[in-house]
């Protein structure tokens, strides 16, 4: 994990292991999300966005009923494991390729998020990992926190006053982060920008 030419809050690059799970390939769309609670929309294709970190953790419940297994938010090694796709230490689910040279750049995410599934995915077939829109994370975030994070199964602080996301956003004036750079805001949040996919135990 982490990226020793990137921000202080990356740094020390760390080893870690996960436990096998699973990572929906998309980022939750309105019309996901519109099943679980009532709201107007306008493409159901678009990832569902102004959503709290608390409204992620109540969705996740809601689904976990739905298809009578847990699902919930993955963590951010998680994250981080999925977003490079097989490429330890390359910048990006692509590679190192700069993402100014990603096709049609320069004309996308003008003033909205895109459809999810419009760039290719990923080593593991994830989609729109490190663009779109920021994704909660389950864990609390610590600048510090690689510091002492373990090395198995690193679940984050075990308080904060900010939860974790990871990924770009089309907001930004860069709208695609690295798979290393780390964010956060409070849970209770509600952003244009900010959105999330679900994780579960494989099988």
């Amino acid at each position: 994990m982490g990226q020793e030419s990137g921000r202080d809050e990356e740094r020390p690059v760390h080893r870690v292991t996960v436990a096998p799970f699973r990572l929906c390939r998309y980022q939750v769309t309105n019309a996901g999300y519109a099943a679980f609670r009532k709201f107007g929309f306008e493409c159901p294709a678009l990832p569902v966005t102004s959503v709290s970190w608390f409204d992620a953790v109540e969705y996740c419940r809601w689904l976990s009923s739905q298809w009578d297994r847990e699902v919930r938010l993955p963590s951010e090694a998680e994250w981080e494991f999925a977003a490079r796709g097989g490429m330890a230490q390359k910048l990006y689910p692509w590679g190192d390729a700069p993402y100014a040279e990603r096709a049609n750049y320069a004309e996308r995410w003008r003033e909205a998020p895109e459809p999810v599934g419009t760039s290719e995915p990923n080593g593991y077939g994830l989609f729109d990992m490190c663009e779109n829109v920021h994704e909660w994370c389950s864990d609390w975030y610590d600048p510090a926190y690689y510091l002492v994070s373990p090395a198995e199964n690193p679940q984050g602080p075990d308080t904060g006053t900010r939860r974790a996301s990871r990924g770009g956003a089309w907001r930004h004036h860069i709208k695609v982060s690295r798979c290393a750079a780390r964010s956060s805001i409070p849970p209770e949040f509600r952003y244009a920008d900010y959105g999330f996919r679900v994780a579960c135990r494989p099988g």
